[in-house]
């Protein structure tokens, strides 16, 4: 799934256009990847700017909460819980096949 994609899901998702957003309102994306976060700090921050150029901005009208199972996919239902338990708005996965296989 190409990356402006699976952004412009994200933004659907939230349902509510950057420019009329209240100012109070931060919504919570997590974040859920079975790599490290070293290994995916290229698309992370890919990520990060595609959603900046629709309005979106970490740490001011976003917040981003990042869980990588480490190459442990046996982690990621633990991890998917904790975002679930944390309350995020939306949960982004990365649906590529792992690195190792």
């Amino acid at each position: 799934m190409p990356l402006r994609f699976l952004v412009v899901l994200i933004v659907v998702a939230l349902s509510i256009p950057a420019e009329a957003q209240q100012a109070a309102k931060v919504f919570r994306i997590g974040f859920l990847d079975s790599s490290t976060a070293s290994g995916m700090a290229v698309l992370v921050d890919a990520f990060r700017q595609e959603l900046s150029k629709l309005g979106w901005v970490e740490g001011k009208n976003i917040a981003i909460e990042y869980r990588f199972a480490e190459q442990k996919i046996e982690r990621l239902p633990e991890l998917a819980s904790e975002l679930v338990r944390r309350d995020v708005d939306l949960i982004v996965v990365n649906s590529g096949q792992p690195p190792w296989r």
